[in-house]
C-alpha cells in the first residue's frame, strides 16, 4: 500500500483503560427491577444482565479479543481531516474487486469478522478463488477506532468519505458496496451520489426513506406502511432520543458500562433472529466484544451522533432519486425494519436480485456469516463484477 496516507494499525489497548471499565462493572449499582420480566416485557432483564455482567467480570478475555481483532490487517487512513481506521484484505481473484462493507449501530466492524476469509478467499470454501473481493470494512466516523468528529454528521457526509476513502486513498477507480442498518443509509447514498464510481450496491435492510411514496397505495403497499408505523411505535424509542437529544443520553450512559450494556443488548435480542432468547443467537464473548469498542475509544456518545447527522440531512434535503446502478437485496426474515414488497423497492432501486433468506435478523453478517456470505457472493457474480 504505497499511500503515506494510509498507516498500519494494530489493536493494543492500555491495560488502565481495562481495568477502569472492569472497576465500573464490579462496582455497579443496581436498579431494581419487575418480577415478571422474564421476556423482557420493559426492556432489558435485570436477571439475565447480572448472569451477563458476571461473565464480563469473570470469564471474558479482552487480550484475546484483541487477538481476533488483530488477526486480519487494519489500517487508519486521513479523509477530509477525518481519521478513518478500516480492515483491508485483498483477496485471491486474479483481478481486484473491492467490495466496501458498511456496520451500523449498535454494531461494529466486529459484525463482519465471521465473512472475511469466505469473501475474501472463497476457494478455502468450495467456492473459486475468481469470486474473492478485496475487503474494505471501516469503522463508521465517531465508532471504533475511527476519529470522532466534531459535529454530528450523517451517512451522506459518511457516503462521501467513503468515497475518499475508496478512491483517494485506496486508489480503487470504482468499487461495490455492501451494508444494513447505517451501512444500509451509506451504501444507499453511495449508489446515488456516487454512483460515478460505486458498480452495484447490495443490502440486507432497506432504509424507508429511500422509498417513494404511492397516490394510491394498494393492499399491499398498505400493509407493509401499516407494519412499518407498528414497528416506530413499539421500536423507536431510543431512534427519537438519539435523533433529537443525542448528548444527553450519551453523557449518561458513557460513564457506565453497566448502563451501556443494557441500552445496547436489549438492541441484540429485539432486532436479532433470537426468538426471544438473546443467548441462542449472539455468543457472550462478541457481544462484549462489540460493547468494547465502544467504551475503550469513548465513543459511546459520538456513535449516537449520527442520527442526530441524519435528521439534519434529511430536514435540508428533498426526496431521494432512485439508484440506477445494480441493487440486490436479501430479505432476512427476524430484521426489525420490515421490507417492502419488491414493487414498492422497486421504485427506489434498480433490483437486480431479491432474495428471501432462511434465518438471521437485522444483525446479518454477524447473525448468519456463511448465508450472508454466499449471497453477497452471488448477487455480485450475476451482475458480473
Amino acid at each position: 500500500m504505497s499511500n503515506s496516507n494510509v498507516q498500519p494499525f494494530h489493536v493494543a489497548i492500555e491495560q488502565a483503560v481495562i481495568d477502569r471499565i472492569w472497576g465500573r462493572l464490579a462496582d455497579a449499582h443496581w436498579a431494581e427491577a419487575p418480577d415478571d420480566d422474564d421476556d423482557w416485557t420493559y426492556g432489558t432483564d435485570a436477571r439475565w444482565l447480572r448472569s451477563f455482567v458476571r461473565h464480563w467480570l469473570e470469564r471474558y478475555d479482552w487480550r484475546a479479543a484483541e487477538r481476533a481483532l488483530n488477526q486480519w490487517p487494519q489500517f487508519t487512513a486521513d479523509v477530509e481531516g477525518q481519521r478513518i481506521h478500516f480492515y483491508h484484505v485483498k483477496g485471491s481473484a486474479s483481478r481486484a474487486r473491492p467490495l466496501l462493507l458498511t456496520h451500523g449501530w449498535p454494531g461494529s466492524v466486529v459484525e463482519f469478522l465471521g465473512s472475511i476469509e469466505r469473501l475474501a478467499h472463497p476457494e478455502r470454501f468450495g467456492g473459486s478463488s475468481e469470486d474473492g473481493f478485496d475487503l474494505v470494512i471501516p469503522s463508521l466516523p465517531g465508532y471504533g477506532f475511527s476519529q470522532r468528529p466534531a459535529r454530528p454528521i450523517g451517512p451522506r457526509t459518511v457516503a462521501r468519505l467513503w468515497r475518499g476513502l475508496m478512491v483517494d486513498a485506496l486508489g480503487y477507480a470504482t468499487f461495490a458496496a455492501q451494508g444494513g442498518d447505517w451501512g444500509a443509509a451509506v451504501t444507499h447514498l453511495l449508489g446515488i451520489d456516487h454512483a460515478d464510481v460505486t458498480k452495484a450496491i447490495h443490502l440486507n435492510m432497506v432504509p424507508s426513506w429511500a422509498l417513494p411514496p404511492a397516490e394510491k397505495p394498494d393492499a399491499a403497499e398498505a400493509a407493509f406502511l401499516a407494519r412499518i408505523a407498528s414497528m416506530r411505535a413499539r421500536e423507536m424509542g431510543y431512534h427519537l432520543v438519539q435523533s433529537t437529544k443525542p448528548q444527553t443520553i450519551s453523557l449518561a450512559l458513557t460513564d457506565t458500562p453497566l448502563g451501556f450494556a443494557a441500552w445496547v443488548c436489549e438492541k441484540f435480542r429485539t432486532w436479532g433472529d433470537t426468538k426471544g432468547n438473546i443467548d441462542s443467537r449472539f455468543d457472550r464473548d462478541t457481544l462484549i466484544t462489540n460493547l468494547m469498542l465502544y467504551l475503550v475509544n469513548d465513543a459511546v456518545g459520538p456513535a449516537m451522533w449520527m442520527y442526530r447527522g441524519r435528521w439534519e440531512e434529511m430536514a435540508a434535503g428533498g426526496a431521494m432519486p432512485r439508484v440506477d446502478i445494480p441493487v440486490g437485496i436479501a430479505l432476512f426474515p427476524a430484521e426489525l425494519i420490515p421490507y417492502p414488497p419488491r414493487a414498492v423497492a422497486e421504485r427506489g432501486f434498480a433490483v437486480a436480485r431479491w432474495t428471501e433468506m432462511p434465518a438471521g435478523g437485522h444483525f446479518a453478517a454477524l447473525e448468519e456469516p456463511v448465508a450472508f456470505s454466499d449471497e453477497v457472493r452471488a448477487f455480485f457474480a450475476q451482475i458480473g463484477y
